[in-house]
């Protein structure tokens, strides 16, 4: 996989082993990074911008990575340890979403994220990039079916709580103090019907204006906070 930009890198360079190349552009000059590939020993080329800006798909900093692939967590790894708070992704397309609900997710304590395999954005260098390396203090789990999942989940004591507007309860009347699993759905068409229908709660958040809908990220991050808060 090859990710982009400054401070990913900074974030990838704190786990050299997954490392496998580094191109930086002539006159490269963040001594930070300089300094933290000479210290892990890094294989490093260098090209002109123009090869670079061939190679990289975005804003790349005049710094490449080629790193392996993520290597997803098992749902059983999560089931059996001591998980209480994991959000479920149904489908979502947006790379930028994806990284950003995973910056969040971190920074909130989320035990794990939860994915489908099919019709899902899955680990690529744009969402690396967005989540500013956070990926690698994710526990990202990747699966076949996913109301497969939600019920492997609820047998295990978790309550499943989705976003929708329709039929729902608002965000903030919701008990969040056990073990729960928070649906976000598809940036376009939210919760699939099978998804929904194994929900235990829907949740919506009020809108006041003329907008009748939250970016996913955005929603994803009222929710998670409003979760982390009700648990404290």
């Amino acid at each position: 996989m090859i990710v982009y930009g400054r401070n990913v890198a900074k974030e990838i360079l704190k786990n050299p082993k997954k490392i496998q190349n580094i191109i930086l552009q002539d006159g490269f000059d963040d001594k930070n990074i300089i300094s933290l590939i000479e210290k892990n020993n890094c294989k490093v080329s260098y090209k002109s911008k123009r090869e670079i800006d061939r190679l990289a798909e975005g804003v790349h900093q005049g710094i490449i990575l080629t790193i392996r692939d993520y290597q997803y967590y098992d749902l059983k790894e999560i089931i059996n340890s001591n998980s209480s708070f994991v959000v479920i992704l149904d489908h979502l397309e947006d790379p930028h979403n994806f990284g950003a609900i995973i910056r969040t997710c971190e920074a909130a304590g989320v035990d794990a994220i939860i994915i489908p395999k099919d019709r899902q954005v899955q680990i690529n260098g744009t969402v690396m990039k967005t989540s500013v390396g956070t990926v690698d203090n994710m526990k990202i789990v990747q699966v076949t079916n996913l109301s497969s999942a939600i019920e492997k989940l609820q047998d295990s004591g978790f309550w499943i709580v989705g976003t929708a507007l329709e039929d729902s309860t608002d965000y903030r009347e919701i008990d969040y103090t056990g073990k729960i699993g928070l649906v976000i759905g598809n940036e376009g068409s939210g919760m699939s019907r099978l998804v929904k229908e194994k929900c235990d709660f829907i949740a919506k958040i009020p809108m006041y204006g003329t907008t009748n809908s939250l970016n996913a990220s955005v929603a994803s991050g009222i929710m998670i906070y409003e979760v982390v808060r009700n648990r404290k």
